[in-house]
């Protein structure tokens, strides 16, 4: 049972990124107060600084993150520059790439380790992702999935206990998604995914069967006694999740909250009285 949540958890966050990303080139409508959302994941992948949080569910401490978006770039040869490189003296440097790195530990209710996790992004300058990667361990079990555009392939790897996955796909094997899931997790798993709102009756998993659509808005969060302005990132996941992020006017995550009452803050933060913005 354990696997087969965990096989739901990993299956939908891919998949709720994958249209997360594609929905921010759609992102363009504007409502009183409304910002296009492609410009605030652009200030998020540019921001020039990273963001330590803590994970709060309700108001118990349960867990810390770290947030960093880099951006890539090459020489104007279209050779790439490493870490600790410098450019040679008249090259001139080109934007390649755009990178959002997610890191943390947590502990959950009737898990007895610790989950560590490690989810990576990588976008074109488009902001079109090209590739990801997910990994979640709780010792002595590991979890893992990647996802390539370019390929278009998903290879997913479990290792825990007796269960034994290392299994590639192809993007066109998610246009049948029940047969995909019976292959997983056996003929019951389709209707385990089917009672949380996925619908499977499609046959194919788009933006619009999975009711996501991202909005942004000029917003403000109280810090402290004062107000400092942000803006509001938020969508609904099968129209029924909400998503919320609180992004600084230079990109910073301030606050992100999750259903189930789980809330991300940033460590600044952390320590101060907040409420957002009626």
């Amino acid at each position: 049972m354990r696997l087969r949540l965990w096989l739901v958890a990993v299956t939908l966050f891919w998949l709720a990124m994958t249209v997360w990303l594609w929905r921010t080139e759609f992102g363009e409508r504007r409502q009183p107060g409304g910002v296009p959302a492609a410009v605030v994941w652009k200030k998020i992948l540019t921001a020039p600084d990273s963001s330590n949080l803590e994970i709060r569910r309700g108001t118990n401490v349960i867990g810390y993150c770290h947030w960093r978006p880099d951006v890539g770039q090459e020489l104007a040869t279209g050779a790439r520059l490493a870490d600790d490189e410098n450019p040679l003296e008249g090259m001139v440097e080109a934007l390649s790439h755009y990178s959002l790195d997610f890191e943390g530990a947590l502990t959950l209710p009737d898990f007895p380790t610790r989950v560590r996790f490690t989810f990576r992004l990588r976008l074109d300058t488009n902001q079109t992702w090209q590739t990801f990667d997910a990994h979640v361990g709780m010792r002595p079990d590991l979890y893992e999935l990647s996802a390539n555009s370019v390929a278009q392939t998903v290879r997913l790897r479990v290792d825990a206990g007796g269960d034994q996955i290392n299994q590639t796909f192809r993007f066109a094997d998610f246009q049948q998604p029940q047969k995909l899931l019976s292959e997983l997790g056996g003929p019951m798993f389709p209707a385990m995914v089917g009672a949380m709102g996925v619908p499977l009756g499609t046959n194919k998993l788009s933006a619009q069967s999975l009711g996501l659509r991202w909005e942004a808005r000029n917003d403000s969060i109280l810090v402290g006694a004062n107000r400092v302005r942000a803006y509001r990132l938020q969508t609904k996941f099968l129209d029924r999740w909400r998503i919320t992020f609180f992004i600084s006017p230079v990109g910073e995550l301030l606050r992100a909250e999750f259903p189930g009452d789980l809330v991300l803050i940033n460590h600044a933060l952390a320590g101060l009285r907040q409420s957002t913005a009626p």
